[in-house]
């Protein structure tokens, strides 16, 4: 219940910043996933922990008028930034609801396909959320996910101890746990999915400013939450703290190179 409380207000106060900061960083592995998962014209899909929508609204385009696509998050505030994103671009076809990925309310087998792009991470219990996506497919219907991968190849992962040290968060104690080798894999076979393919892919995340960094993994991510109980004086040494981290990876610019790596997984629920 904590890890949840956690999650969910974590990324209200995330919100803001989360869309803008991380939408060109990110498409690679949002690429990969849809690439993977191949959802056609008129299939009705569920995605989980949806956030601000960057995965939402082409699965909306893929799916067509004649498809539907179901959203779904934790996050009230990314509920709300979705919805509000939908009605900008006039874009139908997509629901959008809150609730936890552990316990997706709806009926057994009634989509053709579940995605969960970078949001394994998060969950209190990873495994039930995978198996809740199989569950929500019908025999056939493909499950897909993306994760971060290992803590070695992600070079803004010190943001975790740097936080840490000054406020005891609870923010993600696993969060590169599924991004081991075999981890993301070993769980679609728990839940019982076939024909298991896995894809790591390395990425440099590409930021334009210090500002930019900072919105992005320290307002934007999974320490948003703890960040909002910082005073003036701890935010200002963990901001510098944190540009230190990444100081190796700075241009002459200004910009940042940052390595990260993604690994994503698919299977496929089959026949009963």
């Amino acid at each position: 219940r904590l890890q949840l409380r956690v999650q969910r207000y974590g990324w209200d106060a995330a919100c803001p910043h989360y869309h803008v900061g991380w939408s060109d960083q990110l498409r690679p592995a949002h690429d990969r996933i849809l690439k993977m998962a191949r959802v056609d014209p008129g299939q009705r899909v569920i995605e989980t922990a949806c956030g601000s929508g960057l995965i939402t609204m082409r699965l909306a385009e893929q799916v067509g008028a004649a498809g539907y696509v179901l959203a779904t998050d934790l996050s009230q505030g990314m509920i709300d930034d979705l919805q509000a994103r939908l009605r900008e671009n006039g874009i139908e076809g997509v629901e959008v609801r809150r609730m936890p990925a552990e316990s997706l309310d709806v009926p057994d087998e009634t989509f053709d396909a579940a995605i969960c792009a970078l949001g394994l991470m998060y969950t209190p219990d990873p495994a039930a959320a995978v198996s809740e996506m199989a569950r929500a497919v019908a025999p056939g219907g493909k499950v897909t996910a993306t994760v971060w991968g290992e803590r070695r190849n992600c070079g803004w992962a010190e943001v975790f101890p740097i936080v840490d040290a000054r406020v005891a968060s609870e923010v993600c104690p696993m969060f590169f746990g599924t991004g081991a080798p075999n981890a993301l894999k070993r769980i679609f076979e728990d839940a019982d999915l076939e024909n298991i393919g896995e894809h790591r892919q390395f990425e440099t995340l590409v930021f334009r400013s210090d500002e930019d960094v900072v919105n992005a993994v320290l307002l934007g991510g999974p320490v948003a939450l703890a960040i909002k109980r910082f005073d003036d004086q701890d935010w200002n040494e963990v901001r510098q703290e944190f540009l230190a981290s990444v100081a190796d990876y700075r241009n002459n610019d200004g910009s940042y190179g940052i390595p990260g790596e993604f690994v994503t997984v698919n299977g496929i629920r089959p026949p009963n």
